[in-house]
C-alpha cells in the first residue's frame, strides 16, 4: 500500500499562457530557495479546494530546484480541475502540491532514446529531453500537434533542445506529418521507447510498439482507455480471510474503504498508482493506465480495475 505524500504550499511564482489553451506555472516554496529535486518523467499532486487531486508532470528542469513548473492544458469535457486552476489561480495564490513521484521513469540504456510526444503529453517528455541532451545521450523527440499554432511549449523546446534531436509533426503541414506504425517498425538496436499523449495518439503507439521486448516501451497516460466490457460482480478476500464483495457499480477502492481497510488513493483515476497494491491468486482484469505488463502479473490498481470471480489481494 502507498503511503500518503508529503504536502507543500507551494506559491505561484508565474504564468504563462501557451497555444492550445495551455496555462505553464511555475511554483516556489515560499520560504525555501531549493524544492525536493525530482527526475525526468515526475509529477506532482495538486490538490484543490473541494477535495479533487490532478496530477501534472513536471516538465521544468531538474537541475533547477528553486521552482516547479507545470502545464495545465484546459479540459472542456475534463472533470472540472483545469478549468478551476485556468479560472482561478493567480499570480501569489497559495497551492498544495505534493512531494513529486515517478513511475515514467528514464531507463539506462546504451541505444539511442526515442520520445514521442502528443499535444500537452510534451511535458514529461520535455525534461526527459533536456536530460538526455545534458548527458550527450542519443536521442530523438518527435512531437506530434495539430499545428504549429496549437503546440504548447514549442518555442521552449526549440530554444533548448539541439534541431537534429527533434522532429515536428503538424497534421496541416503534409510535409511533416510522420507515419507512426512505419517509424516504430525499424526499432534500433537497444533502443528504449517513451510516449504520453491523449487516448487516440496512446492507442495508435500501443499497436505500432507491440513487436517492441518486454521493458523497452514506456507510457504514461492522462486517463486509462475505455472499457467496452460491462462491469460484473466478483469478491476480493483479504490477508485474514475478510471476504469483501464488489457490486457491479461499485469500485473494488470503494469497496475496499467500506470493509474498513485505510487505503490511500489520489486520482480515482487509474493514472497516479497511489492506490496500487499488490494480488496473489486471481484474475484482475486492469483497466488502469499506469502499470507495466510486469507489473501486472503481480500488482492491482483498485480505484479502477476488476476481476473475475474472486481476487485475493495482499491486504
Amino acid at each position: 500500500m502507498a503511503s500518503p505524500r508529503i504536502i507543500m504550499k507551494l506559491v505561484v511564482a508565474d504564468i504563462r499562457l501557451e497555444p492550445g489553451d495551455v496555462r505553464i506555472i511555475a511554483l516556489r516554496h515560499p520560504r525555501k530557495s531549493c524544492l525536493p529535486p525530482f527526475d525526468p518523467g515526475s509529477h506532482v499532486d495538486v490538490h484543490l479546494p473541494d477535495r479533487k487531486v490532478r496530477q501534472y508532470s513536471l516538465c521544468g528542469n531538474p537541475t533547477d530546484l528553486s521552482r516547479y513548473v507545470i502545464a495545465v492544458k484546459r479540459e472542456a469535457a475534463g472533470r472540472g480541475g483545469s478549468a478551476w486552476i485556468h479560472d482561478t489561480i493567480v499570480t501569489g495564490a497559495e497551492l498544495p502540491v505534493s512531494h513529486p513521484r515517478n513511475h515514467f521513469a528514464l531507463a539506462v540504456s546504451e541505444g539511442p532514446t526515442w520520445l514521442l510526444a502528443g499535444g500537452i503529453g510534451i511535458t514529461p517528455l520535455l525534461a526527459m529531453a533536456r536530460a538526455l541532451e545534458r548527458q550527450s545521450k542519443p536521442f530523438v523527440l518527435h512531437y506530434f500537434t495539430r499545428s504549429r499554432k496549437q503546440a504548447p511549449l514549442l518555442p521552449t523546446i526549440e530554444r533548448d533542445l539541439t534541431p537534429d534531436n527533434v522532429r515536428l509533426h503538424f497534421d496541416d503541414e503534409p510535409g511533416s506529418r510522420q507515419d507512426i506504425e512505419a517509424l516504430l517498425s525499424q526499432r534500433p538496436a537497444d533502443g528504449q521507447l517513451y510516449y504520453c499523449g491523449p487516448p487516440g495518439f496512446m492507442a495508435i503507439i500501443d499497436r505500432a510498439a507491440s513487436s517492441w521486448p518486454a521493458g523497452t516501451a514506456h507510457f504514461e497516460a492522462f486517463q486509462p482507455a475505455a472499457s467496452e466490457a460491462p462491469a460484473e460482480p466478483f469478491t476480493i478476500v483479504l490477508r485474514n480471510g475478510t471476504m469483501v464483495p464488489v457490486a457491479a457499480d461499485t469500485t473494488a477502492l470503494a469497496a475496499l474503504r467500506a470493509a474498513g481497510v485505510a487505503l490511500t488513493a489520489s486520482c480515482e483515476n487509474g493514472v497516479c498508482g497511489t492506490c496500487e497494491c499488490g494480488y496473489v491468486e486471481g484474475y484482475p482484469i486492469h483497466q488502469d493506465a499506469v502499470l507495466s505488463n510486469t507489473a501486472r502479473a503481480r500488482r492491482f490498481i483498485p480505484c479502477v480495475s476488476r476481476a473475475k470471480g474472486v481476487l485475493k489481494l495482499d491486504l
